[in-house]
């Protein structure tokens, strides 16, 4: 395999690990629609702030968010929208074959 295949596969398996927690899933939900606070992700997702710093920095170490600070506050963004889109289409698949299974029975 040529060593650029061989890197875009693992990008690929190091951006699925970042995706494999249903809290980091939570909180690139969250970001949605736009730059947040650690603070703000803690009070609406209720998770405790220690945990959803610990999966921002998982999630910031993929590439699959960014970090700006403002004085003492650090505000989380999406590094690209089409992270969100991904997870739209697997919630399609995975509704289908909740569909296909439904029908099944």
């Amino acid at each position: 395999m040529s060593s650029i295949r061989n890197e875009l596969y693992q990008l690929h398996a190091s951006v699925c690990k970042g995706l494999a927690d249903p809290k980091r899933l939570l909180i690139l939900n969250a970001l949605r629609d736009g730059e947040r606070s650690v603070t703000d992700l803690v009070d609406d997702l209720d998770i405790p702030q220690a945990n959803v710093s610990q999966h921002l920095a998982v999630l910031r170490d993929r590439g699959l968010v960014t970090g700006r600070r403002d004085g003492q506050w650090v505000y989380y963004s999406l590094t690209s929208t089409k992270i969100v889109e991904a997870m739209d289409l697997l919630r399609e698949v995975m509704n289908e074959q909740l569909g296909s299974a439904t029908s099944l029975s």
